[in-house]
């Protein structure tokens, strides 16, 4: 994997983090971890999980047949694990870089740009 993450990757990684996962435990880590702020589509979710896999950031790890349906699981690989890392770092430097230009504004009460003003 190259470059950044987008949404869906970003949230599956990380639910990945926590260890091994079916798609269903991982929307519904995703819905935890992300407050419900992003909850992904089943057909998006399976479609990224397919995609994470041939990239190499994920790997299948057994299937097992419930209720008789399959269900597939997959755990993050050190390629995703180290790509997933390389987000977070990023992003926590984007929000350093705009807490230290923002935090004056929010010191000084004055509106962030674009504030809606009553």
């Amino acid at each position: 994997m190259s470059g950044a993450l987008n949404e869906s990757s970003f949230w599956i990684l990380t639910a990945l983090a926590g260890g091994r996962r079916h798609g269903y435990a991982i929307m519904q880590q995703i819905a935890t971890s992300s407050g419900g702020a992003f909850t992904p589509k089943v057909t998006t979710l399976y479609a990224a999980l397919e995609r994470l896999t041939r990239s190499g950031a994920i790997i299948v790890d057994g299937e097992e047949i419930v209720e008789g349906r399959a269900r597939r699981y997959f755990k993050l690989s050190d390629q995703g694990a180290q790509a997933l890392s390389a987000e977070v770092k990023s992003m926590e430097n984007r929000l350093k870089a705009a807490r230290k230009v923002t935090s004056p504004m929010v010191a000084s009460g004055v509106p962030s740009p674009g504030a809606v003003i009553a």
